[in-house]
């Protein structure tokens, strides 16, 4: 379960402890986030809801090792990563984080199967390896006979499910979705929305979704709500209870 109050505990997966961000903008001090902590256990799917500017997407790079906090500490599995140097995290996140984002990101000159594989051409996997990989994650998203479309030639909502494939083949250990159901009608939305309850629920997957959408955040098992880089609200959900 989450925790915001900032006290310890050794059994979470994801552990941040009085994060500052702060920009700079000419002369004027931009304050993102504001002395921000939390605890997310594994297997856990969260939402965090706020106005814009409110700090959700820099919550969500700097968990994910796109940014450094100005002043605090993150921990995943035990290992602080607001310490890593660039080329340190550029590592980290190939073997532990899976990005979902709202327009996909897919390569149009590729099929949907080598969109997927992009990550495991990093890794020291074999061809045949890589091909049975890349086979599980479509089929798990049920698009195993779309393998050798085009983004063009898929619709919405299956582009983003080989967006989804591509985020879990390498099996990281947790996913960040930034509004993966914003570019989406409201059916394929509910169907990437139950996918990604199945991977948190039947595969363990730890998740991590900033939305602005009640119905999206409703499929979490909590919503955090940010304000002026704050957390001001925690709503545990009935989704999965």
């Amino acid at each position: 379960m989450v925790r915001v109050d900032g006290e310890n505990n050794g059994r979470a997966l994801i552990q941040v402890r009085n994060i500052d961000m702060k920009y700079r903008r000419g002369s004027e001090e931009i304050h993102v986030l504001q002395g921000l902590s939390l605890d997310v256990a594994e297997g856990e799917f969260v939402a965090f809801m706020g106005p814009s500017g409110s700090g959700k997407t820099t919550l969500l790079n700097l968990i994910g090792g796109l940014d450094t906090p100005t002043s605090g500490s993150i921990r995943v599995g035990g290992e602080e990563i607001s310490e890593l140097s660039s080329a340190e995290l550029t590592a980290w996140r190939a073997r532990n984080v899976g990005f979902i984002f709202q327009m996909y990101n897919l390569l149009p000159v590729l099929t949907a199967f080598q969109n997927v594989e992009l990550p495991l051409l990093l890794t020291k996997l074999s061809r045949a390896d890589r091909r049975r990989h890349v086979e599980a994650a479509l089929s798990l998203v049920g698009l195993e006979d779309r393998m050798k479309h085009y983004p063009s030639q898929l619709s919405g909502g299956q582009g983003q499910r080989v967006a989804i494939a591509r985020a879990i083949v390498a099996d990281p250990t947790f996913l960040l979705c930034d509004e993966p159901t914003g570019d989406l009608d409201r059916k394929s939305a509910h169907e990437i929305l139950d996918l990604l309850t199945a991977l948190s629920k039947e595969h363990g997957k730890t998740i991590l979704m900033v939305t602005h959408d009640p119905l999206a955040a409703e499929h979490a098992d909590t919503i955090l709500h940010l304000d002026k880089g704050e957390l001001v609200e925690t709503v545990r959900t009935e989704a999965r209870v």
